[in-house]
């Protein structure tokens, strides 16, 4: 898509643009899944956009969720059939429209173990039902997400081999939606709000936040100044209170393990596991192309100050091991832990334990006339984005527009049937759809990293040339997600370090 690339020469060109005096129709202030689809709703409308960041793209919670696109069972069972649908609604528009190289069809088994009752099971089966009910409601059709179904034991195990077979009756299979990363969904956004004439300011931390604008401190050279707005939205997550007084959130702590998937026999589905004593609750073993596993998720309340990058505690740690060994031949240990994350979910206040609490998301306006988006989670980002852009519109007379975001596909959402046996690794195509085959024609620089790496050189010269990367941190953990593993990571950062070179070189030489 024309005008799409996010780099260090066209950050520093759009910023002193941002800041020269002239007024913006709308500044977005958070680049995660909600202001990036904040971003593009507004800029696919014809509004002119500014969508600022303190740090980097889906540097928040949008890369620590659990690679998930749901579709509302689970609050089906909590008769919140609003938000359930919705979330059905936006699955199939994610899969189908707007990134359907980045969302695939999961199967999720629920082995029928000693620890799930017969009566569990029954239960479990009607609620499979009923979320194939609420797919068919979605108009999701069966050859994007199958039925789920009863399997017997032997197709138990056949499906997988990690599964303990003792008192084991057969399982029960449902399908849901899986992104390939949550934070190349992001991304993916804020490249397509770009080619749309947003203007994407990383590292841009907003330091006074008024209706009608923003003082702004740019971390890299240290200077301040001032973009004007006619309107203004803040998309910050669990952090929209500190720009916004009155913003009354109760964050919970979802905490994910990673484990190389031949711990766990190379799943190719996800494995569910009961938390004892709870209802309607389970942890995940969610197995990723690339041979990696992330088993979560915890459901924890956090108080007092909200971190940039939330850790995991012990005690989650634990609990996830001891759940998810109740369903698995042969336990998982914390020495097979190569990597763990844990990210703050923007829950509304109602009171309630944040297991509880209601995936409902609310636009609110403040004195100052600053428009807040909080509450929801990823799947539905493309509604909140775009009630977010219709409440500013309404508010500030402006001309009223349609949003097209039902329809409108991201960057790489293209034909890729073409790319297939032309060299191009399947990695690339999974994660940059019809744009792989760009990535590189040097044969060297698509070829694995290490043997326990599968992102490519070329991965990070896309990264800092065509996708805002500034930094190692930029490319290893939110470009290619290899910091997930800490001990890749340490081998990864010689390769970002040359990327990084390698470009300012070139971009230095076309000067």
């Amino acid at each position: 898509m024309s005008g799409s690339s996010l780099n260090a020469a066209r950050r520093e060109r759009e910023l002193a643009e941002s800041t020269d005096g002239r007024i913006v129709d709308l500044l977005v202030v958070g680049l995660g899944v909600t202001g990036a689809g904040v971003a593009l709703d507004a800029a696919s409308r014809g509004l002119s956009i500014v969508a600022v960041d303190a740090h980097d793209l889906a540097f928040g919670t949008s890369r620590w969720s659990s690679k998930l696109v749901h579709g509302g069972l689970r609050y089906l069972a909590k008769a919140q059939f609003g938000v359930a649908h919705e979330s059905a609604v936006e699955r199939g528009i994610l899969m189908t429209t707007t990134a359907p190289h980045l969302v695939h069809p999961l199967p999720m088994l629920l082995p029928l173990t000693p620890m799930v009752s017969p009566a569990q099971g029954l239960m479990t089966r009607a609620g499979f039902v009923a979320g194939d009910i609420l797919r068919a409601s979605a108009h999701t059709s069966r050859s994007v997400l199958p039925r789920p179904r009863t399997l017997s034991t032997t197709e138990t195990l056949r499906m997988t081999r990690g599964i303990r077979r003792h008192g084991l009756r057969g399982g029960l299979l449902s399908w849901d939606g899986q992104l390939e990363d949550d934070a190349r969904l992001v991304i993916g956004l804020a490249r397509t709000a770009a080619a749309y004439g947003a203007r994407v300011l990383t590292r841009c931390r907003v330091q006074e936040l008024h209706g009608d604008g923003a003082v702004i401190r740019d971390e890299i050279t240290g200077s301040t100044s001032t973009i004007k707005a006619r309107a203004v939205i803040n998309a910050t997550g669990v952090w929209a209170g500190e720009l916004v007084p009155g913003i009354d959130l109760r964050p919970s702590r979802g905490t994910h393990l990673v484990l190389r998937a031949e711990t766990l026999q190379n799943p190719s589905v996800a494995l569910m596991a009961p938390v004892p004593g709870a209802n309607n609750r389970y942890v995940f073993a969610l197995p990723q192309p690339d041979g990696l596993v992330y088993v979560g998720l915890t459901d924890e309340p956090v108080d007092g100050d909200i971190p940039d990058v939330p850790q995991p505690t012990e005690g989650e740690i634990g609990f996830l091991l001891d759940v998810i060994s109740g369903v698995l031949e042969n336990p998982v240990h914390h020495e097979d832990i190569v990597g763990a994350y844990a990210g703050l979910r923007p829950l509304l206040n109602h009171d309630g334990k944040t297991a509880d609490i209601s995936r409902e998301h609310a636009v609110l306006t403040s004195p100052e006339g600053v428009v807040t988006v909080v509450g929801g989670k990823l799947t539905t980002y493309r509604r909140m984005a775009e009630d977010a852009v219709d409440t500013v519109m309404r508010q500030r007379g402006m001309q009223p527009t349609p949003c097209v975001t039902r329809t409108l596909p991201l960057v790489g959402a293209g034909d890729t049937s073409t790319l297939v046996g032309q060299g191009i690794p399947d990695r690339l195509i999974r994660r940059y759809g019809a744009e792989a085959a760009l990535l590189s024609h040097d044969p060297e620089l698509l070829q694995p990293i290490s043997d326990d790496i599968p992102a490519t050189m070329a991965e990070l010269l896309w990264g800092v040339e065509h996708e805002g990367a500034l930094d190692v941190d930029d490319l290893l953990d939110r470009r290619t997600r290899i910091g997930l593993v800490p001990a890749d990571r340490e081998v990864a950062v010689p390769f970002a370090e040359r990327a990084l070179t390698l470009q300012t070189r070139e971009a230095g030489s076309v000067d």
